[in-house]
């Protein structure tokens, strides 16, 4: 027992070693619940900015995505438009050009008739040989146009299609980023690409070891003696080598593709088995299943009403509940250390109390043997007692019966004795008549 001084109302009071734990686990739960208080406010302002700048870097992405769009949109139109330009002015140089020609061959066929009219000897014959040979190469002219019109609108229809199919592409494209850009959203800055959670989470712990965590311990929970393991185990300790704080934990990852959709509910039962059964002080499941919970999406979700010392968080609080429960417990270690140290000054006390009550004990029992021997000896007593008394009561009746038998013998005379026994009497007068004269 010792003495302590409240150094706020200033009473002593005294402190039985006995109650040291509870005196710790009291401080350690109060402590703890403030720390847990302090850094969810923490971690739901850290999250509530995160989320921030993620809308904020989704929202750029798109506006830039957006304009990138419009300029190829505007490039792909001018593009368009600057083609229809060359079309019409094709279409416009060739009928220019058909004008020209057949303009030409008009004059030509003027001059063939002015030639007629001034030069009387050509014969007919060679003037519609002439006349038939014009048409003819107006005709193959005028054929050559057409195709060539042709192949214009049909290289204009090819890259109407090429461009009408570049666009639906970059829509498409633009729907998958967004789809994307959607999903990582969902999923935050997890960056779960090409890797498994455990993996994850383990490298996260591995590149934060050198500085964050020099005398910690995280393994795979392998020892399946009890039936049942969990995934890593997590133990922190002191430059003393006393643990610090160990916690259990269980990671839980889904496909997307999946059709059987798991809860985070179906695993807390069996993870809070796992924690006891390894010793551990508090148990933590990362998971990715029920990706559209706000629940779960929120923070740091603490489930302990269901299961003691139990949180359920994402991956990307994996390295910030280490830290909260690591600290929290780091600040009642130092209470821990001072109960210690009362406990070591009370030792002899303590030893003395223990020491003092071994020998009241030894000296009680001897006493409490001795009292039985002797309550035996008293009980024997008393029966003798008992048998003397009784046997002292026959002698008194005894001697009572004596008495009583002596008073009546010396009452006892002749008389009474032949009295109504005439026979007697008469005897008894003849001899005391016989001893008379004989005298």
């Amino acid at each position: 027992m010792k003495d302590i001084k409240c150094p706020s109302c200033g009473k002593t009071f005294r402190i039985d070693p006995s109650s040291f734990e509870e005196i710790l686990l009291q401080i350690k739960d109060e402590e703890f619940n403030k720390q847990i208080k302090e850094r969810l406010q923490l971690a739901e302002e850290d999250n509530n900015k995160a989320l921030e700048i993620v809308k904020q870097e989704f929202k750029i992405k798109l506006v830039e995505q957006n304009r990138l769009k419009e300029n190829e949109m505007q490039a792909l139109q001018a593009k368009l438009n600057i083609t229809e330009e060359k079309k019409t002015n094709a279409l416009s140089e060739l009928r220019n050009q058909a004008s020209n020609k057949i303009n030409k061959l008009n004059n030509e066929l003027k001059n063939l008739q002015n030639e007629i009219k001034s030069q009387s000897l050509i014969s007919e014959l060679s003037l519609k040989n002439k006349i038939n040979e014009a048409v003819s190469n107006l005709e193959k002219e005028n054929s050559l146009l057409t195709n060539s019109i042709e192949k214009m609108k049909l290289e204009q229809s090819i890259n109407e299609k090429l461009i009408e199919e570049k666009f639906r592409n970059k829509i498409s494209e633009r729907d998958l980023t967004i789809q994307e850009l959607r999903e990582m959203k969902s999923r935050l800055s997890t960056k779960m690409v090409g890797e498994t959670l455990e993996i994850h989470c383990e490298t996260q712990f591995n590149l934060n070891r050198a500085s964050a965590f020099k005398n910690s311990y995280f393994e795979k929970d392998n020892d399946a003696t009890s039936g049942s393991k969990g995934d890593y185990i997590f133990r922190e300790f002191d430059k003393n080598k006393t643990e610090v704080v160990s916690i259990m934990f269980e990671m839980k990852n889904e496909s997307l593709n999946g059709t059987n959709k798991r809860k985070n509910e179906d695993f807390l039962k069996e993870l809070d088995k796992d924690r006891r059964q390894k010793s551990c002080e508090y148990a933590v499941l990362v998971s990715l299943l029920e990706p559209e919970s706000e629940l779960y999406n929120a923070g740091i979700v603490d489930v302990s009403h269901r299961f003691p010392k139990m949180y359920v968080i994402r991956p990307q609080f994996f390295l910030p509940i280490i830290s909260l429960l690591r600290n929290a417990s780091m600040e009642t270690l130092k209470y821990k250390s001072q109960i210690d140290l009362m406990k070591r000054e009370n030792y002899d006390i303590t030893n003395f109390e223990t020491t003092l009550e071994q020998f009241k004990n030894a000296v009680g029992k001897n006493v409490s043997l001795a009292q039985d021997r002797f309550n035996d000896a008293i009980s024997e007593i008393d029966k003798s007692i008992t048998h003397l008394q009784k046997t002292k009561e026959a002698l008194i009746l005894s001697k009572k019966h004596l008495l009583s038998a002596d008073s009546k013998s010396q009452d006892l005379t002749v008389k009474k004795l032949t009295r109504n026994n005439p026979t007697m009497k008469k005897k008894f007068n003849d001899l005391n008549n016989f001893e008379d004269e004989v005298a």
